[in-house]
């Protein structure tokens, strides 16, 4: 069993990789305002980014569904590993080595198991790519040649070369220490008579990588003809590859994706290859499946959803591209970007028409465009005889439902109207009448399914509202955070600083009691800071603070409420000492007000019944405090 991690090193790793390239792998960020920056987040569906990342925190937190951490904690979710896993993948990534307590630490046995179905992967990318040198590989170069590329295109993209032979892979990776249960976890052997032989031999590879840039399968092309298998064989389902969820390419696309804000959906590894190689290096593809929801948030979240996304599908235009265009179009609307089909003439695939034609044939296939409704309907339409009313209606019987699922009012009415024309039926509102019945109808049988329309421009730059505070029986006890009322809004302006800027309210807010924090979540946040050291612990600032404020919440609750305020944005202007001071002040204020009013109730409710020695106390106490009040309200901070 793994030793647990040493304490430093987890530090060490903390410090070492930024919060931002590490998230930066999965979705695009851009600025925020005060130094956080902000992207569509990964653990739920939105239509305008309210996931925010602190660099200078080291946290991640979102408005939308209050996931919330460090970077440990974030790449723990998005990627399903335990705590260790995910610091043994940073640290390889930083070059940091590990050290392990309670025993020592055996390598080839301890690490997790995704870190080791990676590595094995990575070692099998490593063998392909060197046997496709070897003699028995030259049908494969020949292949790649035929189709254009050179020994410096397979290098780029990792191409390679499975032995014919039973079980070369599987004993050169017992070799490197993979045990034989890990090599059939990783889909790379696979059962046989006599124990593990090679999944995949005598064919090309391909590696896939997720959007993180490990390698996590393997796509493998048909070569001989005496191999009896199917043209393409991929990897099976695996702790660590779901061929819904990974798309061939990501990790070189990604970037490009990003800044340019287009995404080119081809249809097989050598179409990637073929637009990377032409300057198309947003060019992606999916790995024996269709395209669909689980790709499409891969995407989502790279392209932000801004108002000038566009994503580009080249399917063929024989029938079985356009069953997978149809496809595609089903869940058109789950993207705010817009979607357009480009099919290449004579209904070449992208490598084919390089082939062809050229580099700039390629770059031309995806610049005039049609939209991907207008090409679906014209599909469906074709199929009738427009001449005849007959055919006319059936054209509409089957095209109108479709039109129908557009979650958007406005697009849906757009489209319709098109339809009509697409169908030759003069009375576009019929059409439009026609389609709105079908939507009401769908969502009367399922429930309102429309789901968050596309953003307006000026959705999408709206600033994200912090929510009402953790709720549910995890959370603290207690009446709800009313974000309306001045003394909650003060006490987490105040629980900000103490968070963010530390040194501000240091070292008076560590004086402040529990108690004077009205709102239960706040309060509890409070006590965290307490049992972390203070916010004094955090000058000067450092992350290890805020870290040491995480370990000290009760539940999951608090802790996202503490991340959350960590990285939320302040009210004020000027966030200096004055702003404190003004916080500080006002939180104590309220609190000395409300032990005034607590004592002079119970008087009150006494009565003449109070003894004379507790009434003198009461009265003197009251004195006290209201002259304590006087002060803070004439001198500010400096009364504290």
């Amino acid at each position: 069993m793994a030793g647990r991690i040493n304490d430093d090193d987890v530090k060490a790793v903390r410090d070492a990789v930024p919060i931002d390239a590490v998230v930066s792998e999965y979705l695009q960020l851009r600025n925020a305002g005060g130094g956080n920056l902000k992207g569509l987040c990964p653990f739920h569906d939105e239509k305008s980014p309210s996931f925010q990342v602190s660099p200078s925190k080291g946290l991640f937190h979102c408005f939308g569904c209050q996931e919330g951490g460090d970077t440990i904690a974030f790449v723990q979710k998005i990627d399903h590993l335990t705590f260790a896993e995910v610091v043994e993948r940073l640290a390889a990534k930083a070059g940091i080595t590990l050290r392990y307590e309670e025993g020592g630490y055996n390598p080839s046995h301890q690490r997790g198991e995704r870190i080791r179905l990676v590595e094995a992967h990575k070692a099998a990318a490593q063998f392909y790519v060197e046997q496709l040198d070897g003699p028995e590989a030259e049908i494969g170069r020949r292949f790649l040649a035929e189709r254009g590329f050179d020994q410096a295109a397979a290098a780029h993209f990792g191409v390679g070369y499975s032995p014919a032979g039973w079980d070369h892979l599987t004993r050169y990776l017992r070799g490197k220490g993979f045990s034989d249960k890990e090599l059939i976890a990783s889909g790379i052997s696979q059962d046989g008579r006599r124990g593990p032989i090679d999944r995949f031999r005598g064919r090309l590879m391909w590696p896939i990588s997720d959007t993180a840039g490990d390698i996590v399968g393997f796509g493998a092309r048909k070569l001989r003809d005496d191999d009896n298998g199917p043209k393409y064989l991929n990897t099976p389902e695996t702790a660590i590859y779901k061929k819904s969820q990974v798309l061939y390419g990501i990790d070189l696309a990604k970037k490009d994706i990003a800044k340019a804000s287009r995404a080119v959906v081809v249809e097989g590894y050598t179409d990637v290859m073929a637009c990377h190689l032409a300057g198309i290096t947003t060019a992606i593809a999916t790995c024996g499946t269709a395209f669909g929801g689980d790709h499409i948030k891969i995407l989502r979240r790279l392209l932000m959803d801004n108002g000038s996304a566009r994503v580009i599908f080249t399917f063929d235009g024989d029938a079985a591209g356009q069953k997978a265009a149809l496809r595609a179009f089903e869940d058109d609307q789950k993207f705010a970007a817009e979607t357009y089909i480009a099919i290449a003439p004579d209904n070449m695939d992208p490598c084919d028409l390089r082939l062809a034609k050229g580099d700039e044939a390629v770059r031309d296939l995806v610049e005039p465009r049609t939209p991907l409704f207008e090409f679906a309907l014209r599909q469906i339409v074709g199929r009738y005889d427009l001449e005849t009313p007959a055919g006319r209606a059936a054209a509409l019987d089957e095209a109108a439902p479709v039109v129908a699922k557009i979650k958007t009012g406005s697009v849906q009415r757009e489209v319709a109207v098109q339809l009509a024309g697409f169908v030759g039926i003069l009375d576009q509102e019929y059409v439009v009448h026609r389609v709105n019945q079908l939507a009401q109808w769908a969502r009367s049988r399922g429930g309102d399914q429309r789901g968050p329309a596309r953003p307006s421009s000026r959705a999408q730059h709206q600033q994200p509202q912090p929510p009402a505070g953790p709720s549910g029986p995890s959370g603290p006890s207690g009446p709800a955070l009313n974000l309306r009322s001045p003394a909650h809004r003060t006490e987490r302006e105040l629980l900000k600083l103490a968070l963010q800027k530390p040194a501000l309210v240091s070292p008076a807010f560590d004086a402040y009691g529990v108690d004077e924090f009205t709102a239960p979540p706040y309060a509890a946040v409070r006590q965290c800071i307490a049992e972390a050291g203070g916010a004094e612990l955090g000058v000067p600032e450092t992350r290890e603070y805020l870290v040491q404020v995480l370990d000290a919440t009760p539940n999951e609750s608090v802790r996202k409420l503490v991340t959350e305020l960590a990285v939320e944005v302040f009210h004020g202007k000027s966030i200096d000492e004055a702003y404190a001071g003004e916080h500080l002040v006002k939180v104590r204020l309220r609190a000395v007000d409300r032990r005034i009013d607590d004592v002079q109730g119970s008087l009150a409710r006494l009565g003449s019944n109070v003894a004379p020695d507790h009434l003198a106390a009461a009265q003197n106490e009251v004195w006290v405090l209201q002259q304590y009040a006087q002060s803070l309200r004439n001198n500010g901070a400096d009364a504290l």
